[in-house]
């Protein structure tokens, strides 16, 4: 039987802890709360999680700097909450590699969907690839993406992705020279949630283009198609 998903909840209201715990544990996942931000790095330290669902203002040690702790020895998918609306221009930057975000209030049930659309995205695999896995495996160049590992190489050298940069990544790789629009990849990355918008996709791009350059300062293939969208370059 598989296990089920661990997530790690963190926020500093015991009555949000309360409610998404039993919620989430309603559709079997295993929830360990935290009460605030230097509390739960030092647990997930120890012991990692599947995802975390981070509070952005906390006592301590907010949910930024605690996605940023994170970010240093894991690449575990991250949802924000955020009661602040003033807070989402930056949390649309996701310049710590947040792979969503949701406003307060919100419904346990999009806290779910939103868990279960990330986790179905990020399961990492560590046996050698089948043939039929292996086939998948897609192959641009020096680009070489995994879907079944969610593991992405350039020119052999690991780079780390959030899930939603590995599928915005492999929206624009699986047709090289066709020009994606912004709406097709939210749909790419995002499935049905509605709950973003173009500087969403924008803030994604620039920081893929980062993480590559740091292993290639000569990468160029992600193109930029002002005022229609983005493509790979062809080869």
């Amino acid at each position: 039987m598989k296990e089920k998903s661990t997530i790690a909840l963190v926020d500093d209201e015991r009555n949000i802890l309360s409610s998404l715990r039993l919620a989430l544990e309603a559709e079997g996942y295993k929830v360990r709360t935290y009460n605030d931000g230097q509390e739960a790095l030092e647990a997930l330290t120890e012991e990692p999680a599947d995802l975390g669902i981070f509070d952005i203002k906390m006592p301590r040690m907010d949910g930024m700097e605690l996605l940023r702790r994170v970010r240093q020895q894991s690449d575990m998918p991250v949802i924000f909450l955020t009661s602040k609306d003033e807070e989402i221009d930056e949390l649309f930057g996701l310049k710590m590699g947040a792979d969503d975000y949701i406003a307060k209030p919100f419904s346990q049930r999009l806290i779910v969907e939103r868990v279960r659309a990330i986790l179905r995205r990020f399961q990492p695999k560590d046996a050698a690839p089948s043939a039929a896995e292996a086939a998948r495996i897609l192959e641009r160049g020096k680009l070489k993406l995994d879907p079944e590992r969610h593991t992405c190489h350039w020119d052999n050298k690991p780079v780390t992705l959030t899930v939603t940069e590995f599928l915005i990544l492999q929206a624009l790789a699986t047709r090289p020279g066709v020009v994606k629009t912004r709406d097709a990849l939210m749909d790419a990355a995002y499935d049905d949630q509605v709950y973003v918008d173009d500087r969403t996709i924008d803030s994604h791009i620039k920081r893929l283009r980062k993480k590559f350059k740091q292993v290639d300062d000569d990468f160029d293939v992600i193109e930029t198609l002002y005022g229609v969208g983005y493509r790979f370059k062809e080869a």
